[in-house]
């Protein structure tokens, strides 16, 4: 099969990162930095050359369900950008279990955690139909042990039969911790088989106008936020709210909790956010989400009706939008308006934190927004206010409104009414 021809658009200053064959590639960048996007394109680009024939990738995540909607989907969007409507003739993709595989070069991707030692086990029997593993990319990669990319490592030797091939692991984050085992290891030193790179959403000339207007917002509001998610500078995030969460599977069915009912936030520059959420023994399970930029309310209902929210539950939302509420009730949800009162933002927390949080994998926004969602700091004092960070808040805004049917127990439950409340 002959691959034609095609115009890939990259950032200019991923270029060397691209050429480079050496054995660390670590990237540290702002959010929206395009540093993912450029890897993914990256890796698609040689798994399909000739030249690489008989090299293999493997996507690494803390927990392997979350590299669906990071790793797998950044590289079958890569796929789908180069190759457009002909992208199933020159790649095999599967869901279950993800992989990818080349057409052309038989070369593949598969994807694994290291949450566990039954994960850690697992990496050591990996084999593929052609060639070895000799890529590896670890995404957000802060979240990982150092044992745990030590044990990645050793899996790349042996001596390789096509000399075009090379050992190579790729690092991609957000660099949260100056104290991270990352940049005393890579950052902290000279070594020639290190490539460190910086990258900023500045750089990223794809990036659009109502992403450097939510960044100028956490500039004024989240100076220390944004100086890692803004500009990607080591530092620490300190004052985070919400500690008391998990992200793992789960059953999403109805008939697993105790009651479920959707909470949602309104927006348009700031995203829009609804979560499905469910309650089981009093804790808190975010099941699925809808995050939405720039996209009016019947739009958004059209989201909506094509993900088959269930129109029965209760979804309880910003009081501060009744038209938009009517709206949502015009077609045919359950829409209620969260009375703001004094002190109902503090209350919701508190009572968040006397709960267990379980969140999906597949809620990427939600967990973005809980690593980072933190108190205000008084400029003057360097003291943490009682007073959460208001920008890039959306989702834990709709988690917050999650909580007033079961800190109220005189609202009208209705049938979600949960077992023991």
């Amino acid at each position: 099969m002959t691959v034609t021809a095609v115009k890939v658009q990259f950032n200019r200053h991923f270029k060397e990162i691209n050429q480079s064959q050496k054995r660390y590639r670590v990237l540290k960048g702002s959010a929206g930095s395009g540093k993912s996007v450029n890897i993914a394109q990256d890796f698609i680009i040689k798994l399909s050359d000739e030249r690489y024939k008989g090299a293999n990738l493997l996507c690494v995540r803390k927990v392997n369900e979350t590299n669906r909607n990071s790793t797998y989907a950044e590289l079958t969007g890569a796929i789908n950008k180069i190759y457009g409507a002909r992208a199933e003739e020159f790649w095999e993709i599967r869901q279950s279990p993800l992989t990818l595989r080349s057409r052309v070069t038989g070369n593949e991707v598969i994807f694994r955690g290291v949450n566990d030692a039954r994960d850690r086990e697992k990496l050591k029997s990996i084999t593929f139909a052609h060639g070895k593993l000799t890529w590896i990319w670890i995404e957000e990669a802060t979240e990982l042990q150092e044992s745990d990319v030590d044990i990645l490592d050793d899996r790349l030797r042996g001596e390789l039969d096509n000399p075009n091939l090379y050992y190579q692991i790729t690092f991609t984050f957000n660099p949260v911790s100056a104290t991270h085992w990352i940049k005393r290891k890579y950052f902290d030193i000279v070594n020639p088989d290190i490539l460190t790179h910086h990258s900023t959403y500045l750089q990223n000339r794809f990036i659009d106008k109502a992403y450097h207007r939510r960044m100028m917002l956490r500039k004024e509001q989240d100076p220390e936020g944004y100086e890692v998610y803004g500009l990607g500078n080591w530092g620490e995030i300190g004052g985070v709210i919400l500690k008391n969460y998990k992200v793992m599977e789960f059953d999403t069915s109805f008939h697993m909790f105790d009651s479920k009912h959707y909470a949602q936030d309104f927006g348009f520059n700031h995203a829009n956010a609804i979560l499905e959420v469910g309650v089981k023994d009093g804790d808190f399970y975010v099941c699925d989400e809808i995050y939405v930029h720039e996209k009016d309310t019947s739009e958004i209902i059209e989201i909506a009706n094509r993900r088959g929210l269930d129109k029965y539950l209760t979804m309880y939302c910003d009081s501060a939008e009744p038209d938009r509420i009517q709206m949502w009730n015009n077609a045919g949800y359950r829409a209620v308006a969260v009375e703001k009162e004094p002190g109902s933002v503090q209350a919701q927390i508190d009572y968040l934190k006397q709960r267990m949080i379980y969140i999906h994998p597949n809620c990427v926004n939600t967990i973005k927004e809980i690593q980072q969602w933190s108190w205000k700091k008084d400029k003057k004092t360097g003291l943490y206010l009682d007073e959460p960070v208001t920008v890039f808040d959306d989702a834990m805004a709709a988690l917050r409104y999650s909580t007033e049917p079961l800190r109220k127990p005189e609202l009208n439950w209705s049938s979600e009414r949960p077992r023991g409340w």
